[in-house]
């Protein structure tokens, strides 16, 4: 039963804003008394929140879809819509936010932090906000816009000071439970560690964490093992530490050769956070209670020193070097911790749009099937999904925004005819239009309400 889990794939969508309401009022005597429809309410978003007290992404693969809620419909006698109610999902500290093309949308690694990924449509407004001295009783009202609604993937990358990193079976669990109060499963056979293992430690006065990034072998970066699943666990630790089997009976095998592998494949690995290259190293050769360990340790320790690496003889079993391994492991840490610049928070600044920002754009295309303008922009497409389109007054009110906007000179400038196509809004949700620029923004309505003289022909 799968008890870990530290990547999923979610479905998310903020609540579905709802329609004004398009009413008049009435009572005895005074059979219209004016619009009174009110506002729908908005959409609910799907909000993030960081809580140290969970620990993985496991409700979350057993349940991939969520969904805000849907703000409720204006009604009559100016009763506004109910709010969306939003949906708060709890995650780790340390969890990634994508979306489906790899472009991180949230970085969550501190407890109380917050993000919205997908946010509620707004609600329509209803025929009494629409109310103007030239439009005294509107009959319609404006439709909820949708929430936004996309697939996203959450990555969880362990927040901790050291990593453990090592062959199968090296100890690495071994060390974590003789150093701090956590009980990881150990066995002696390879991948017992299925999921990383987090262990507290404290060496005089500086308190940090230790993680066990299991599954490591020749090839993890590649995919081979359980590496490439938790390589990411190692790329937000401070230090590294090698934990080197000095007892192992593998044919090929010392700790010279092992310790070469594992850096070549945290090289290979090539994760989000930077180069591992720049981590500070420790060098454990464990297991020395072994005669034959002891006499391999002692051999090895020169050539490996050397190099320029700390090397700490300890037996996790008989707890030989255990504090001198966790002062190194401190005095690495409290450097790590020291040579981080600490960013300050940077300033809001206020940039005011351009003078001449039009808030939208117009460009012509030209291919085999004919010409056809393209109207992208957050006003003209937000105002056509607002639109009841089986309503002809709210068909004219969009035509008065529009050509308000600029939209119809703009398109007027680009050569646009009578009959040419226009479309608003991307290609998989657009709105196609007939151009007719003979329609007069601004124009009164001359007939009873729900008929426009503009549309006539259409």
């Amino acid at each position: 039963m799968t008890t870990f889990v530290d990547r999923v794939v979610l479905h998310v969508a903020g609540g579905d804003g709802g329609h004004g309401c398009a009413s008049v009022y009435r009572e005895k005597f005074k059979p219209l008394g004016g619009p009174d429809g009110g506002n729908g309410g908005h959409g609910g978003d799907v909000r993030l929140v960081v809580d140290p007290n969970v620990t993985s992404l496991l409700e979350f693969h057993h349940g991939p879809h969520r969904r805000a809620g849907n703000g409720r419909p204006g009604e009559g006698g100016h009763r506004n819509g109910g709010q969306g109610a939003d949906i708060v999902l709890r995650v780790p500290p340390g969890t990634v936010v994508l979306d489906n093309r790899g472009n991180v949308l949230a970085d969550l690694v501190a407890g109380g932090m917050e993000a919205v990924i997908a946010r509620g449509g707004h609600g329509g407004l209803g025929n009494a906000a629409l109310a103007s001295t030239r439009r005294k009783a509107p009959g319609f009202a404006l439709l909820g816009e949708p929430g936004e609604a996309l697939d996203v993937v959450f990555e969880l990358k362990s927040v901790a000071d050291v990593a453990l990193v090592g062959f199968p079976s090296a100890g690495k669990s071994s060390l974590i439970a003789a150093m701090s109060a956590a009980r990881p499963k150990i066995a002696d056979y390879p991948f017992t560690t299925l999921v990383p293992n987090l262990g507290v430690v404290t060496a005089g006065d500086t308190v940090f964490t230790v993680a066990d990034v299991p599954g490591l072998i020749p090839g993890a970066s590649e995919g081979k093992g359980l590496g490439l699943e938790f390589l990411r666990h190692v790329e937000r630790c401070h230090v590294l530490v090698h934990v080197l089997d000095c007892a192992t009976l593998d044919p090929g095998r010392d700790p010279l050769t092992d310790l070469d592998v594992i850096e070549a494949e945290l090289a290979a690995y090539g994760g989000t956070e930077g180069d591992l290259a720049d981590r500070p190293r420790l060098v454990v050769l464990n297991k020395v209670d072994v005669p034959e360990a002891r006499e391999l340790a002692d051999l090895v320790k020169p050539e490996l020193e050397a190099r320029g690496l700390t090397v700490v003889e300890v037996s996790a079993v008989a707890h030989d070097g255990l504090r001198e391994l966790g002062f190194a492991m401190a005095k690495l840490v409290k450097e790590r911790r020291d040579s981080v610049i600490v960013e300050v928070a940077p300033r809001v600044v206020l940039t005011p749009k351009a003078v001449d920002d039009t808030g939208f754009t117009v460009t012509r295309e030209e291919d085999a099937e004919g010409v056809r303008y393209l109207v992208r922009g957050e006003r003209p497409q937000r105002w056509v999904r607002q639109t009841d389109f089986s309503n002809d007054e709210a068909v004219g009110y969009l035509a008065d925004r529009l050509a308000r906007l600029g939209v119809e000179d703009k398109l007027l400038e680009l050569g646009a005819v009578p009959g040419a196509t226009v479309v608003i809004g991307p290609e998989d949700n657009a709105v196609v239009f007939d151009f007719e620029p003979t329609i007069a923004a601004g124009t009164p309505l001359g007939g009873p309400r729900g008929s426009d003289d503009r549309l006539l022909g259409h």
